[in-house]
């Protein structure tokens, strides 16, 4: 072994063989293993379907009790700034491997690959790939599945035999059943809307310590906590955008020269992951009303309901919050904890 501690990095959304690759090579080079877990803290959604804590879950069926004593887990959420995430990254391994030997094993297949190239100071290990799909298509077979047995059976080449398991036995869970609704919805939304990218518009509004969300009512993200927005007309700006979604999913309507007054920031969130529905660049634009009373809303349009929430509860929210509107808020309000304060388990 020629490194103390080695490093794999990924979302790992069906845990694959090409996946173990990794993982073998790692467990080979070094006596300690860290697995980094992208995409934590998210909400489920039909490209992140499972928890952090269930990727574990299938990493662990592979894993003897003897090399599990070798391995640690690192969750760490999506913050779409590379730096941040970055520094998120080192931060955490840092805690248990100052001072120690690093390797990061990957693969380098294509531009998702080019995390491998931000971290000096460690040495690099590529990996050639011996059994890979993509991880769209499983997650195609396993949701669009009429007949389970067959498309695990399909799914079974692809995955070990103890991922097989988890997965046919997960299938079983509500939360199966909301991924697969969620993933034909999104089906259905990008075969309807076709153009390369969209424009929309949120808004953040805040009053003292409050924060004005919404809960969707549609098919993608039913339930879930989102910022009052939509998309931009064609001829409408982006301001004007936000301030007529805000009015039509809350009722809030405030005098253009307040809201004028209100506005603080305003930014604009492009990550080309950042809604499973396709390539979605919004503006976000954050109003401070300070009122001394929280004014009336509900929810209405896209909204079933419209609430004041402490700005203190979200981050016990965030699995809660769609898509990327955890970050839009972290941004303007401080969400998320310093990076670093992941804690490997």
């Amino acid at each position: 072994m020629n490194s103390d501690i080695a490093v794999i990095i990924g979302r790992w959304q069906i845990l694959r063989k090409g996946h173990l690759t990794l993982l073998r090579t790692a467990l080979s080079i070094a006596p300690n293993v860290v697995v980094v877990i992208g995409s934590s803290w998210r909400a489920r959604d039909a490209h992140n379907p499972f928890t952090w804590q269930e990727r574990q879950q299938q990493f662990e069926t592979v894993l003897t009790p003897q090399e599990r004593a070798r391995v640690k887990f690192l969750p760490v959420r999506d913050y779409f700034d590379d730096e941040r995430w970055n520094d998120a990254v080192r931060a955490g391994i840092a805690k248990s491997a100052e001072g120690r030997r690093i390797t990061l094993v990957g693969f380098k297949k294509d531009h998702t690959s080019s995390y491998l190239d931000q971290f000096p100071g460690w040495s690099l290990l590529e990996v050639e790939a011996e059994i890979d799909i993509s991880a769209t298509d499983l997650r195609r077979i396993y949701f669009e599945a009429t007949d389970m047995n067959s498309a695990l059976t399909i799914i079974g080449n692809y995955v070990s035999a103890g991922v097989r398991g988890y997965l046919e036995a997960w299938a079983h869970l509500p939360a199966y059943r909301q991924c697969a609704a969620e993933h034909q919805a999104v089906q259905a939304y990008r075969a309807k809307y076709t153009a390369p990218f969209y424009l929309t518009a949120d808004c953040v509004v805040t009053n003292g310590d409050h924060v004005l969300l919404i809960r969707r009512g549609g098919d993608i993200g039913r339930g879930l906590w989102a910022l009052p927005g939509g998309f931009v007309e064609p001829q409408e700006r982006f301001y004007a955008a936000a301030l007529r979604e805000l009015a039509e999913e809350t009722g809030y309507r405030g005098l253009p020269s307040q809201m004028k007054t209100a506005l603080k920031a305003q930014a604009i969130f492009d990550h080309p992951a950042r809604s499973p529905r396709g390539r979605i660049i919004t503006a976000a634009f954050h109003f401070e009303l300070g009122n001394e009373h929280l004014p009336e809303v509900r929810g209405s349009d896209d909204a079933a309901q419209a609430r004041w929430v402490p700005i203190a509860e979200l981050p016990q929210l965030e699995e809660r919050l769609f898509e990327d509107h955890a970050c839009i808020l972290d941004r303007f309000l401080g969400l998320f904890p310093n990076e670093g304060d992941e804690v490997m388990r």
